[in-house]
């Protein structure tokens, strides 16, 4: 065994972490322990002034066994061999009265996306809070409309180890950061909100310095204008143009999560039993990929160690393939993709997407609007829900547009977009030839748990949606 060069690992190792996982573990399937250390800081400037500045960190460790379709897992905060001891213990009530074969250990990667990369050592706490004073004070000086400005940084940097019974061990860092400026418009007595955001793994100077953060100011100020003249959205059966990037939220939550392993493997999802058939409609290709470096959903190793990868979910209408963490791959009698994510150490894994997007068609987006007779183009998206089982969906637009004669004749408010996955997959008849991933907001839940993802779609139009509105 040779562990990676890590303070973290070696903590576990010199509490007892190895034996106590092997005590655990026995004659289980698979299991691993799973060490965090992660440091994080955050900013709000909001009514003209700091109103939160916030620095925490914390270091702890999940252990978890695995056999068949049991799993057990216990955690703590503390790294010691008393609690290492009591998690196994706990963990392997999961393998009682069972004996299979364990695991091999992920295959290995040469690749390391992040390294020494450590966002929140600059810049300092003082050109911080100068840079978010200077926002504020920017965009209420751009219009007399401007009501309210809120502007945020956040930012973390995890340390994780994954430890497994046979001794192998990999290690990993995770940077983040996340910007965002929301703006507050008031006209006639009427108030709209635009809120623009961006981050990634990489370090603040990306997003703050040369003038990106000012960009990010104009675009939430421009929307917030735009509301501002916004008429009631008309409702009914319509077609729909989306827009390219973040509108790909819709797909990623009435599709992605459909396509995640262990709703395939006990055949609730919508797309169960399907690999090899047309579950869209031709030209669909459907992506995740956890390998683009610098994305908010890219990592180096999965919270498993599986190395992320490039894996076609969806080719040409085709459905090829699921979503795999190791226990779902195993029982499925596939490969692991690399998906297995958990939010923190308190966390089992489970099958997560990365970043999930549709690739480019051959359509010029303005021939798509030009297309439409009478619909929405919504280029912004907000909330939304999703049955996995139905794959019906409800998503709230805060940005769009009615159009007619494949004009845009106006800002629309109150828009939500209803249908169900499959369904609106197969009706998709025009594919935008700028397919983009979206600037590096996205944080998907699921099961309680939250990580940070990312998204992307060209522009798309979809037929037969139907638009709640307000007439």
């Amino acid at each position: 065994m040779t562990p990676a060069p890590n303070a973290l690992v070696q903590s576990v190792l010199d509490s007892g972490g190895l034996a106590a996982l092997q005590d655990a573990v026995g004659t289980g399937d698979d299991g691993e322990i799973y060490a965090e250390a992660t440091r994080n800081e955050s900013f709000v400037w909001d009514d003209g002034r700091l109103k939160t500045a916030s620095y925490d960190s914390e270091t702890g460790f999940g252990l978890r066994v695995v056999a068949g379709e049991a799993a057990g897992y216990a955690h703590s905060n503390e790294i010691s061999r008393a609690a290492l001891g009591r998690a196994g213990d706990a963990a392997a009530m999961a393998r009682r009265g069972f004996s299979g074969t364990l695991a091999d250990a992920p295959r290995r990667t040469n690749l390391a996306l992040y390294g020494d990369l450590d966002p929140l050592a600059a810049p300092s706490f003082e050109s911080k809070i100068a840079t978010l004073e200077e926002i504020d004070a920017y965009v209420r000086a751009k219009d007399p409309r401007v009501v309210q400005v809120s502007v945020s940084l956040a930012a973390s940097r995890k340390e994780i180890a994954i430890i497994r019974p046979d001794g192998d061990v990999r290690a990993d860092a995770r940077p983040l950061v996340r910007v965002n400026v929301s703006v507050t418009a008031e006209k006639d007595g009427r108030r709209e909100t635009g809120s623009m955001g961006a981050g990634g793994r990489e370090e603040y100077a990306r997003w703050i310095d040369g003038g990106r953060l000012k960009s990010l100011a104009d675009e939430a100020l421009r929307i917030a204008l735009v509301n501002l003249d916004a008429i009631p959205a008309p409702a009914g059966e319509m077609d729909v143009v989306l827009g390219a990037g973040w509108p790909g939220v819709l797909l990623h939550e009435a599709v992605g999560h459909g396509l995640e392993g262990d709703f395939n493997r006990k055949g609730t999802s919508a797309f169960s039993g399907r690999i090899g058939e047309r579950v869209a409609a031709p030209g669909v290709t459907v992506v995740d990929d956890g390998t683009i470096a610098n994305r908010r959903g890219s990592l180096t190793i999965d919270d498993e160690g599986t190395p992320t990868s490039r894996t076609v979910l969806i080719e040409d209408g085709y459905l090829r393939g699921y979503l795999q963490d190791r226990q779902n791959a195993r029982l499925m009698g596939v490969e692991a993709t690399g998906n297995g994510r958990r939010e923190s150490f308190a966390h089992a894994p489970m099958p997560r997407m990365t970043n999930t997007f549709m690739e480019g068609g051959s359509h010029d987006p303005a021939e798509i609007i030009a297309s439409l007779k009478r619909g929405i183009y919504a280029t912004n998206l907000g909330g939304g829900s999703v049955d996995i089982t139905s794959g019906k969906f409800v998503f709230q637009c805060t940005e769009a547009y009615l159009v007619e004669d494949g004009k845009i004749i106006a800002p629309v408010k109150g828009a939500s977009l209803i249908g169900d996955g499959p369904k609106a997959m197969s009706q998709i008849s025009m594919i935008g030839n700028d397919s983009k991933l979206d600037d590096g907001v996205g944080t998907c839940g699921k099961a309680g748990q939250s990580v940070p993802v990312g998204v992307g779609q060209p522009t798309l139009r979809i037929g037969g949606l139907t638009v709640g509105g307000a007439g």
